[in-house]
């Protein structure tokens, strides 16, 4: 069983990257796990060259810190594999721009930039490029990737259909639990990096007095019942799924000890804070050594060519290149 995941060095990881995806991988994790930085994905965005190379090594030590063992997994960048660039163009020739134009997260993005790049548009495709390269078989994806894991599927049977059976055609898999972290201060948003509210992102390197901070001051309601209840109490039921996907529970199981929301920011805090404690610990033991974060990178895309390769050449010679 194939599996390829990616996450987008922009901005610092939070704790819904963390309990959506990277924990997910360190539990997941064997010989045919491919996890990549897709930092070209975050070419989409106006960031700063050095920043950039500065946060994709920050990813790689958090996700070595987190759990991933280079020696079980493939871990990699996704600009250190140029397949992934020439798989993008092949698909992009595929694909049709009223799909593109139809993606939700693009409709979105673009109402909030004036002169948005062209690559909003098209890096669904590229995403695309970076599952089918791997031939995975699982995909492990959030509500807001849905459409763009269809889309990968639906370019991949259109490419097989036209060209021959090149590509195995993914499916998704999602965690049953805290898929979605949202925002503390804004509890119907996904937390994001990209829309972040002071005090509504906890950080996986926040400092033990911000992370307290932060949950202590999450929006709740105003009658104090401590039950889980999306759609009625949002802010509390963010609170209550937070903590069960850190102790393993359901919601409604950590609900049913507490009769004061006090109590439960209190003890979520702390169960946040004891759960980032060994990642921190060990990102900084592994951080300052940026030679060997450069090889441990080299050795990933070394491995994830050696799969990418031969899957890029049987697309181009069936397109007729």
């Amino acid at each position: 069983m194939r599996i390829l995941s990616g996450i987008q060095p922009s901005g610092s990881m939070h704790i819904g990257n963390y309990v959506g995806a990277v924990r997910q991988w360190v539990a997941a994790q064997n010989v045919d796990a491919f996890y990549c930085i897709v930092d070209l994905h975050a070419l989409t965005l106006q960031i700063e060259p050095a920043r950039l190379r500065q946060q994709t090594l920050d990813y790689l030590a958090t996700l070595v810190a987190a759990g991933l063992d280079p020696d079980v997994c493939t871990v990699f960048v996704q600009s250190q594999v140029p397949y992934h660039a020439q798989m993008n163009w092949l698909l992009e020739c595929v694909a049709s721009y009223g799909e593109l134009s139809r993606m939700t997260q693009f409709k979105e993005k673009a109402s909030r930039q004036e002169g948005y790049r062209v690559s909003l548009l098209t890096y669904p495709v590229l995403m695309a490029g970076d599952i089918l390269l791997y031939s995975a078989t699982e995909v492990p994806v959030g509500d807001d990737q849905r459409q763009h894991l269809e889309l990968t599927r639906e370019i991949a049977e259109r490419f097989n259909n036209r060209y021959g059976e090149v590509f195995t055609v993914p499916v998704g898999v999602q965690p049953t639990a805290s898929a979605r972290v949202m925002d503390l201060q804004e509890p119907t948003r996904k937390m994001s990096k990209s829309l972040a509210s002071p005090l509504g992102l906890i950080y996986v390197h926040d400092e033990p007095r911000d992370i307290e901070r932060k949950v202590m001051r999450a929006v709740t309601d105003t009658d104090n019942e401590v039950r889980w209840d999306e759609e009625k109490k949002p802010g509390l039921s963010n609170l209550l799924e937070l903590y069960a996907s850190f102790s393993a529970e359901t919601p409604d199981a950590v609900a049913s000890r507490y009769d004061r929301y006090g109590d439960l920011k209190k003890d979520l805090a702390e169960l946040v804070i004891s759960s980032m404690e060994p990642i921190q610990r060990r990102y900084r033991e592994i951080r300052p050594d940026e030679g060997a974060l450069r090889v441990l990178a080299a050795r990933g895309a070394e491995k994830a060519a050696a799969v990418a390769g031969p899957l890029y050449r049987r697309a181009a010679e069936a397109m007729g290149l």
